[in-house]
């Protein structure tokens, strides 16, 4: 037999058993009914009215299905005969099941880990709910509950059948490092049961985010003069990770060229300082770079550049490129012509760079230079306002100043030193011999001169310098080409031969003097030379030459003042000479023997003097017709070296003295065993001859 009973059946249910048949009847017909051994059934035998038995199956307690679906009883039915007979049946009792089980979890909390920025459809975890009931009982549905927020919803996909759970969405650590999901099981029953777990997501972080660097308080422009430790940005860096990932380091690019530094305030927050002195000249502007760098794996790092500019001050003066200037101009310039152009150099900027050239004022012989040249102070041009000449000027030395227009406003000068080149511009001028303009040199010379006699001597001044002013001289035409020679250098015409009797009593020159400009100036002068038997040397007056340059320059003012000083110093020293000689020794007493000495020398002197007077006698009769004060000198050296003893004894007046010298040796006649060597000076009025004096002021 089969049946089926629901697990909600309440206990004392009864179930009709179908009858056993007993064909015997009475005693030995069906007596009574066993039913095997069971907690959850009974049975129940009734009698009928005609005495046969019937069976109900009794329900003793709570079915359940989930503890046991399936009962297997075995009914015994037995008569009454002798002996007893009897017969079992087999139950199949199934339970029904009715939906009295709630789905359940195995946990209540359940705790994942998930990688951030997984890709989308990524199985983030399976839910399986259990429901103890069958069927439709336990067919399952899995939902979020009312306490899963919109954005975890956004972020997983639950699948409702299976209870899976994906990514559905760019899961990203630094906006959420943890979901809570809340999930729902219910079942499918008439009445239906759910049961709720809850799924804590933690995102594990990925190095997936670059550092950032922000910069605040920004100075974009700071003057070249700005104190060291100033400040000029602030700083801040950050990371959005988390753990090594989320630390990071901040460092300048080419820091060591840079003269800036970090300083580290605070947890990341730097201030940037300035660190070494800033020249704009050198480096305008300066591009900052920032590296931020993670400790993650694999590094991460960004970069942020600011550009400051350097702003100038006038720290810088002008500066020529040379410190002296030489300039060459030619005599009979042009007046206003640029010279050259003196360009100075501010490395600073704007007004600071801004040049005004003008000339420092100085002043030559009472002209001021501004007089003499002009500077345009714009650019520098250099102009002469005069003609130059460089017979009169030869060069001028002045300062320049460039001076700038910042403030305060600095400047500088340079040395200018202009010359004066010379210029052909002068003709040679023959001063002798000289001659009226246009007239002819006559020159008379005996006609027995010999050959190589100097007949005249052409001499031609040029007041040019070097080579302009170097003169030769040419025939430019003769009478007689063998008969005279020119040197070119001095300009002396002398004979080449001796005068004949075939060659002309008069004879024509023509003499050209020339410098060696370029092109070549020249004068000519005519020269006629007469010739003459016997010579008369006539009286020339002294003709006064007119040059037509001013003979009285400074070079002549030195020259007189020195001969007039050595002049005066020759007339002091004379007349000391001259005090010294005549003045009179303090008479001395001397020993007998020293007296005795005395007139024996003056004895000796006097025949020395009667001696000498005769030798002049003979040799005044064998010389030749010399000068009086040269012989006398010659013979008073020749006479000392004998060691005789030299008077100069002219023809003077009555009462006039002399001067007596003795130098003696060891052979004089005034040697003795006291003395060696004695002097006689007798004092007398000098008598100075005018050629002495003269020869003597030429000789110092």
């Amino acid at each position: 037999m089969q049946l089926d009973i629901s697990e909600s059946t309440a206990p004392g249910e009864r179930f009709s058993l179908t009858n056993a048949v007993d064909a015997d009847v009475g005693a030995n017909s069906i007596k009574t009914y066993y039913l095997s051994e069971s907690k959850y059934f009974t049975i129940e035998i009734q009698t009928g009215s005609d005495g046969s038995k019937y069976v109900d199956l009794v329900i003793n307690r709570n079915l359940d299905r989930e503890e046991q679906a399936v009962h297997n009883l075995i009914l015994t039915a037995a008569d009454g005969g002798v002996p007893a007979r009897s017969s079992t049946a087999s139950i199949f009792l199934r339970v029904l099941d009715i939906n009295d089980n709630a789905p359940y979890f195995n946990q209540p909390i359940y705790a994942i880990n998930v990688t951030e920025n997984s890709p989308i459809g990524t199985l983030v975890m399976k839910l399986n709910a259990t429901d103890l009931d069958e069927g439709t009982n336990a067919e399952i549905t899995y939902s979020y509950t009312l306490y899963t927020s919109e954005k975890t919803q956004e972020k997983f996909y639950l699948n409702s059948n299976t209870g899976e759970i994906k990514v559905k969405d760019v899961i990203d650590f630094e906006e959420s490092h943890s979901f809570d999901i809340y999930i729902q099981a219910r079942d499918q029953g008439s009445n239906s049961l759910s049961g709720d777990c809850k799924v804590m997501a933690f995102i594990t972080d990925l190095n997936d985010n670059y550092p950032e660097v922000t910069i605040t308080s920004f100075k974009s422009t700071v003057n070249e003069d700005v104190a060291i430790g100033t400040l000029i940005a602030v700083i801040s860096i950050s990371d959005r990770d988390s753990g090594d990932n989320g630390e990071v380091e901040l460092t300048l690019n080419q820091q060591a060229s840079l003269p800036f530094v970090l300083d580290k305030s605070s947890e990341d927050y730097f201030a940037l300082l300035i660190s070494e002195p800033l020249d704009r000249e050198t480096i305008p502007r300066y591009d900052i770079t920032f590296i931020v760098t993670d400790k993650g794996t694999p590094r991460l790092f960004d970069n942020e550049t600011i550009t400051l500019e350097i702003l100038d001050v006038n720290d810088n003066a002008p500066v020529f490129p040379q410190s002296f200037y030489t300039i060459h101009v030619v005599e009979n310039n042009i007046p206003g012509a640029l010279m050259t152009s003196l360009s100075a150099f501010d490395p600073d900027l704007h007004e600071n760079q801004y040049l005004v050239y003008f000339i420092m004022e100085k002043e030559i012989i009472n002209t001021s230079m501004s007089m003499l040249f002009s500077i345009n102070p714009e650019n520098g041009n250099l102009y002469a306002l005069k003609t130059f000449d460089f017979e009169r000027e030869r060069e001028f030395l002045f300062h320049i100043e460039a001076r700038d227009s910042g403030l305060p406003p600095l400047s500088s000068n340079v040395t200018v030193h202009v010359i004066i080149l010379d210029q052909n511009d002068n003709t040679p001028l023959i001063v002798s011999p000289w001659r009226a303009q246009g007239s002819v040199i006559e020159e008379v010379i005996p006609r027995s001169v010999d050959k190589g006699f100097l007949i005249v001597k052409v001499i031609a001044i040029d007041t040019d310098s070097l080579q302009n002013s170097r003169v030769t001289y040419q025939l430019l035409q003769t009478s007689d080409s063998t008969l005279f020679s020119l040197d070119q250098y001095n300009g002396e015409i002398r004979t080449t031969r001796m005068f004949s009797y075939r060659d002309p009593r008069h004879q024509r020159l023509v003499v050209v003097a020339k410098d060696n400009g370029d092109p070549a100036l020249s004068a000519t002068i005519t020269i006629k030379i007469s010739t003459v038997e016997h010579m008369v040397t006539p009286f020339s007056e002294t003709t006064e030459v007119p040059l037509e340059f001013d003979l009285f320059t400074d070079l002549n003012l030195y020259l007189v003042i020195g001969l007039g000083s050595v002049s005066f110093l020759l007339l002091i020293t004379i007349l000391v000479i001259i005090v010294l000689k005549c003045q009179k020794p303090k008479p001395m007493k001397m020993p007998p023997a020293i007296n005795m000495n005395l007139n024996s020398l003056n004895r000796n002197s006097v025949i020395s003097r009667n001696s000498i007077i005769s030798q002049r006698s003979s040799t005044i009769a064998d010389s030749t017709l010399i000068s009086s004060d040269a012989y006398w000198y010659s013979l008073f050296l020749a006479e000392t070296r004998k060691g005789n003893v030299v008077v100069r004894q002219p023809i003077v007046p009555k009462g006039a003295g002399y001067f007596v010298s003795s130098i003696p040796r060891s052979t004089g006649p005034t040697e003795t065993s006291d003395s060696r060597a004695s002097t006689l000076q007798v004092c007398a009025p000098l008598r100075w001859r005018p050629g002495a004096v003269v020869l003597l002021y030429f000789f110092i």
